[in-house]
């Protein structure tokens, strides 16, 4: 999404947090110069939740069967400086492993690399003599179908040890700087925000529907009654209006990220909330 932005293939985004951060002050970014342009800014705050994350591995790994049994493992990342990487930095201090390299991560890229990175069963493969990673975490109810056993699926190639919560509000929203060079005044924004603020208001207004609707694919997944009632007692969405982004958010993620050595350590709060805000909300 971040590269569909720079080159103004999108003109705005809604994607983790952690993720339009670590574009603006990565290293990579920051090697450019202090005015380079990052191809877009954040906006806007589209809920006030973290992100619940399952933490798994292979279901026939009989040596992990707690988080306890990962510290000094490898761990699945879709690539550096993915949510998927950045969480196993909150995994860590969290469990107070030491940092900064308390794990070894290990791409695989996405999901269903993932997958067969901690069973060993790749498309070649049959059994799970070769995992090349021991966990991933990725978003519970994405996850939930590979490690919840049923009756159609009573031997689900993953199992669940824990979960973890992202330390910030998970989603927020991002603009092309190219399109809107000056976000705080820009109209269009503003009449973006307005809608996005009405959108939320008829979610919140009838959760009956969109419990069904989580069921049906049309908003882009199938989840049954039970997993769409209990994903969204994990949404809250933001209250006071979805424009702009809070300092104190920025500040939180960046932390983390120079722990991962996403960011430069010499990187200060002030020119990462001057990269990264585009337009800043009150506290």
């Amino acid at each position: 999404m971040i590269t569909s932005l720079r080159q103004n293939e999108i003109y705005i985004g809604i994607a983790l947090t952690e993720g339009w951060v670590a574009g603006l002050v990565g290293k990579e970014q920051v090697e450019k110069g202090p005015d380079a342009d990052g191809g877009y800014k954040v906006v806007g705050q589209w809920v006030e939740t973290p992100l619940r994350w399952a933490i798994v591995t292979g279901r026939q790994r009989a040596n992990i069967d707690s988080v306890d049994d990962l510290k000094g493992g490898k761990v699945g990342v879709s690539r550096l400086g993915s949510g998927s990487h950045i969480m196993s930095f909150v995994l860590a201090k969290q469990q107070n492993w030491p940092i900064p390299a308390p794990l070894t991560p290990v791409i695989l890229g996405p999901f269903g690399s993932l997958r067969d990175g901690v069973t060993g069963k790749g498309p070649n493969e049959s059994d799970a003599e070769h995992p090349t990673a021991d966990f991933f975490m990725w978003e519970q109810f994405t996850t939930k179908p590979y490690f919840d056993a049923t009756p159609a699926t009573p031997s689900p190639p993953l199992k669940k040890i824990g979960e973890i919560f992202t330390p910030w509000p998970s989603w927020h929203i991002a603009a092309s700087s190219s399109k809107f060079p000056n976000p705080e005044n820009d109209p269009r924004l503003t009449q973006l925000m307005e809608a996005l603020d009405q959108g939320i208001a008829a979610f919140e207004a009838d959760t009956a529907h969109v419990v069904a609707l989580l069921g049906t694919g049309e908003l882009g997944c199938t989840y049954s009654k039970e997993d769409a009632t209990e994903w969204l007692k994990d949404v809250r969405f933001v209250k006071g209006g979805t424009k702009g982004i809070r300092r104190d958010i920025i500040e939180n993620v960046v932390d983390i990220l120079k722990n991962a050595d996403v960011v430069p350590n010499e990187i200060g709060n002030d020119e990462a909330v001057r990269r990264v805000a585009g337009i800043l909300r009150e506290q």
